[in-house]
């Protein structure tokens, strides 16, 4: 009797354990999606944030400079004293400059690393291989700054005489041997994720190896090849310690690459370092600049929104 006792007060317990532990697991159930939903809000209200603040601060910038002017205008002079002046256009081609030589050195060389790791390399081989490409995303910009500065400019200078100290070449290489991992590893990713079954097919019909990587594998990759392109691109047109280190101080509206320029971070920099007092047009200009950059990433991501559907849809 004491044990037939025993055992339903043992059993009771168990139950109302059971019954807590339930209500402990309703309870947290509950609070994580509040806590989810708190933390997507979060960065949610943070982008909003710096856009508002962006599009205020460019809103009193307008009160001061003419909008023409800025769009339009082939001279940045704000440190003028005369006559200062705020045409945007030579810090926007200062900056596709660099972009586009990042982009001629970084798209080729990445693609092709891309290719040989998914397609020709061994695991023993990748393995080896994609941890040293990841490792120079990791080199702090700075140093690539110098790397410019002090080896490739000089270097450059031997094919080209008149390739000033400061100017759009050699940090638009650096910047493409800086976003050249971001391509390989993103582009070998898409790449290793198309089935094999389309590349034994394509080999059993009689393709080479290459072709099967160029004719097959390639374009059935597109879509996340295209997005590893326009990210990096964004990430070279938001550079700023390479092309202040190595790009010079100086905005021109030419298409000349040998000479000193500036790009929109680079000024961002410039002013930022205590160039101009709080409340000032040329303090007001950083937001403009910077919401013009904005702008510029925001088209990109969304190009590469429209290509990437579009390609999907077709593969």
């Amino acid at each position: 009797m004491a044990s037939q006792g025993l055992g339903k007060e043992q059993s009771i317990q168990d139950m109302i354990a059971q019954s807590r532990n339930k209500k402990g697991k309703k309870f947290i159930e509950k609070l994580m999606p509040i806590l989810l939903i708190i933390t997507a809000l979060i960065s949610v209200l943070t982008t909003l944030g710096i856009v508002f603040t962006l599009i205020f601060e460019t809103f009193e910038f307008f009160q001061r400079v003419s909008i023409t002017d800025y769009l339009f205008g082939t001279e940045w002079l704000p440190f003028s004293g005369s006559e200062p002046l705020y045409g945007v256009l030579p810090l926007i081609l200062g900056t596709l400059k660099v972009s586009v030589i990042a982009a001629c050195v970084a798209v080729p060389l990445g693609i092709a690393a891309a290719i040989y790791l998914s397609e020709y390399a061994s695991d023993k081989t990748r393995r080896v291989i994609k941890p040293i490409l990841e490792v120079l995303a990791g080199v702090p910009t700075i140093v690539y700054g110098f790397f410019a500065l002090t080896f490739i400019t000089p270097l450059l200078q031997q094919l080209i005489p008149s390739l000033k100290i400061f100017n759009a070449l050699s940090p638009g290489i650096v910047v493409g041997i800086m976003i050249l991992p971001m391509i390989a590893s993103l582009s070998e990713d898409a790449m290793s994720s198309v089935p094999n079954s389309i590349r034994e097919g394509a080999l059993a019909l009689g393709s080479t190896k290459l072709e099967v990587s160029l004719k097959v594998v390639l374009p059935a990759a597109l879509s996340g090849i295209v997005s590893s392109v326009v990210l990096a691109v964004s990430r070279a047109i938001g550079e700023t310690m390479i092309v202040s280190l190595a790009g010079g101080a100086t905005p021109t509206f030419d298409f000349d690459v040998t000479g000193s320029i500036q790009t929109m971070t680079a000024y961002i920099v410039q002013v930022s370092s205590g160039d101009a007092g709080y409340g000032t047009t040329i303090y007001y200009s950083i937001y403009a600049v910077g919401f013009t950059l904005f702008v510029f990433t925001l088209l990109m991501n969304l190009l590469a929104q429209y290509i990437s559907k579009r390609f999907r849809e077709e593969y």
